[in-house]
């Protein structure tokens, strides 16, 4: 017996619950292919599918299912399933990395949320709204290398707001007595202030995180809080600290049993002692981090493991063993692609080499040289001697020509055209256009400067110029002959050219301008989301009366307008072009990897310490 569309769809939903989210979402999907006319089942389906396929990372799936909800729902007038596809469209939108147009859909989930005085909704609308802003300056601060909390003013008011957003959150879920939202906003709210530099901040809310965390037996936030301790006491200075939540951090990886984790809890650890001058103790965890590189196959973190591990054995001034590793360094660099890893391994390694005494040629080549942004040898021609015209079009050799006039420094000078070699002094023709057998006679005085040169090298340069223009006009019509016929086609002509002319001067403009607004109009409709458009949608005289009271035309609203103007002002950034790649990613490196911060905020102790010369 064929199963219904209910059945199917509970069937996946029970799957979802259970983890299997691929076979959930395979009976939502044969659910939509059975149909119902039910339009209320018909959202649920299109919600949960959508949340299926957000799980998966199918994303553009997940985006097209949850705009279908929305469709749907304001259909049917269902304002709190307008709402949740809203903030399921938010959440879609942020993970492509669609800041703004996300921003505008968790705001429309808060604003109705509030309209219906739902306490719920209007917490998990904030909550929303926060990642959003906290994602989006995460990823601004990605593209600068200032030290923590040094950061552009737009990229701090973005995080302001995140800010914002979650401490409503937390005033809003602390009336509700939802202490698992407490916990997860407290996380976040140690996050954002990390990325602003308050490091003291940090700390106290991560650790709000980790006591609600171990009220709740939850292993994985645990884990997260931990490192996230040790990330801020890093900045503070207080390294011994920082050790103590990174051990706490390995362990609860391993008994969680993830190896990614795992090796980024050892890599903070190597890194750590590395600061602490425990050189030892430090190649023992950059050796793990490395071995766990190597089964993942992670080549990016296996060159981070030899870069640290090769600095610290140069630490312990075993400069042979620090060599091995800076060569696999350079090794890995090079496959991977990374420029800037490559020109690092390569000072170390000729560093190294001369430390040994041996010598060896690692200098790169020319190209190599030009891929960090060196300039190249440029070979500046002054004559066109070698200039090999049979090579160019007859067009720009006409060109070549033209400028050789001017360049020329010496009457001396010949011209190789065609492997023949012609002196200046003489009579030169050229046959510049064979296929219109175009003969141009140079005599000799143009090869020399004379005060009317450049006015006749333009009146020649636009005479030619406008034959092409001709070419390309369409013919006339030839069936008249004569001047007559000749003058009442230029007379139509120009009628033509002045009719639109007139037309704006001409009482007929409003007429005009209607005809505009109203073709303009009709592409809006076409751009309308149809009803029809929505799969599984069976359209029954139950529903019909439902759909059309919901497609009768009404007027916009200024809310509609004011989220219109938001999403539209964000079309000029997304043509904009994207910033060239950083580089492959390393899972078993952390994605705030500090320590590459650590080393600009140390360097500059030095010059803090130098003397100054009296003037």
């Amino acid at each position: 017996m064929e199963a219904s569309c209910l059945e199917l769809a509970l069937e996946g939903e029970r799957l979802c619950k259970g983890g299997d989210f691929k076979g959930g979402a395979a009976f939502f999907e044969a659910a939509v292919q059975v149909g119902t006319e039910d339009l209320k089942t018909l959202s649920a389906i299109y919600s949960q599918l959508g949340n299926a396929y957000f799980y998966l990372k199918e994303y553009a799936k997940a985006l097209e299912y949850h705009r279908h909800d929305l469709t749907l729902a304001r259909t049917i007038g269902d304002r709190v399933g307008e709402g949740k596809a809203s903030g399921n469209l938010g959440n879609t939108l942020k993970v492509l990395g669609r800041f703004d147009e996300a921003a505008v859909c968790s705001q429309r989930h808060l604003d109705i949320a509030r309209e219906q005085q739902d306490k719920v909704g209007e917490a998990r609308a904030l909550y929303n709204s926060g990642n959003v802003f906290h994602a989006k300056g995460k990823q601004q601060s990605w593209n600068f290398s200032q030290d923590p909390g040094d950061l552009p003013p737009d990229v701090r008011e973005t995080l302001q707001k995140a800010t914002d957003f979650y401490e409503m959150n937390l005033s809003l879920v602390k009336e509700l007595g939802d202490r698992a939202a407490q916990g997860r906003v407290f996380g976040n709210l140690g996050n954002t202030h990390y990325l602003l530099g308050n490091f003291v901040g940090a700390i106290n809310f991560h650790k709000e995180r980790l006591a609600i965390a171990k009220e709740f037996g939850d292993k994985a936030a645990e884990r997260r809080a931990y490192s996230n301790l040790g990330n801020a006491h890093i900045f503070l200075g207080q390294f011994s600290i920082a050790t103590e939540y990174y051990r706490k951090t390995l362990h609860l990886s391993r008994q969680l049993k993830d190896q990614v984790m795992e090796a980024q809890a050892c890599y903070s650890l190597g890194n750590t002692f590395t600061l602490l001058q425990e050189y030892e103790r430090a190649i023992e965890y950059h050796l793990k981090h490395l071995l766990i590189a190597q089964e993942l196959g992670d080549r990016v973190g296996e060159g981070r493991a030899c870069w640290s591990l090769g600095n610290a054995y140069v630490s312990l001034g075993n400069h042979r063993q620090a060599l091995h590793f800076a060569s696999k360094h350079l090794e890995i660099s090079r496959e991977i692609g990374d420029c800037n890893g490559e020109l690092t391994a390569r000072m170390n390694v000729e560093q190294l080499m001369t430390a040994l005494g041996m010598e060896e040629d690692l200098s790169p080549c020319g190209s190599e040289f030009e891929a960090q942004g060196a300039r190249p040898k440029l070979v500046k021609r002054n004559s066109i001697d070698s200039l090999d015209l049979w090579k160019y079009s007859s067009e720009k050799v006409f060109f070549l020509f033209l400028l050789s006039l001017h360049s020329i420094p010496r009457p001396s000078t010949f011209l190789n055209f065609a492997g023949c070699k012609r002196s200046p002094k003489l009579l030169g023709v050229f046959l510049l256009k064979p296929c219109k057998d175009f003969l141009m006679i140079i005599d000799q005085e143009s090869w020399f400067h004379h005060p009317s040169d450049e006015e006749c090298f333009f009146d020649l340069l636009s005479k030619f110029q406008s034959n092409r223009m001709d070419d390309q006009r369409c013919p006339l019509d030839e069936q008249q002959n004569g001047v007559e016929g000749a003058s009442s086609t230029l007379a139509s002509s120009l009628d033509d050219r002045i009719a639109p002319s007139s037309l704006m001067t001409s009482p007929q403009t409003e007429e005009f301008f209607d005809l505009i607004a109203s073709s303009q109009s009709r592409r809006l409709d076409d751009q309308r989301a149809s009803i029809n458009n929505l799969p599984g949608l069976r359209i029954t005289q139950n529903n019909l009366g439902h759909l059309c009271a919901a497609t009768e035309p009404q007027e916009p609203s200024d809310d509609f307008f004011n989220m219109l103007m938001k999403c539209q002002a964000s079309r000029i950034d997304d043509q904009r072009c994207s910033p060239p790649d950083p580089g492959p990613r390393a899972p078993t490196v952390p994605d705030e990897d500090f320590f590459s911060l650590i080393q600009r905020v140390q360097a500059k102790r030095l010059d803090e310490q130098r003397v100054h010369l009296s003037s």
